[in-house]
């Protein structure tokens, strides 16, 4: 697998309509800006910015592990929709 596949697996991934509902899309930011705001005056913003860096990598990586690079189920429901595709998705690559 090429880089320029890997990462175009990778981005269908994120911006699948299938891999998140639209309600924690919504929830997910909604807390995040909150947190961000409440942070922002604080002495150790960067501190915790840098934390929830590291925390959502470490995350990605062990779930693209658990998953086979997002080719198996796992979590407790079928996640795989969103690295196939589909007509809501990324459009494929031209060949």
């Amino acid at each position: 697998m090429s880089v320029r596949d890997a990462l175009m697996l990778e981005l269908r991934v994120a911006f699948s309509r299938k891999a998140q509902p639209i309600w924690f899309r919504v929830l997910k930011w909604t807390v995040l800006l909150a947190v961000g705001a409440f942070l922002w005056r604080g002495s150790h913003f960067w501190w915790w910015l840098g934390g929830a860096l590291g925390l959502g990598l470490t995350l990605h990586l062990v779930w693209r592990w658990k998953t086979k690079r997002w080719t198996r189920a796992w979590g407790g429901w079928n996640d795989l929709d969103a690295a196939r595709g589909s007509r809501h998705d990324l459009p494929p690559r031209s060949r």
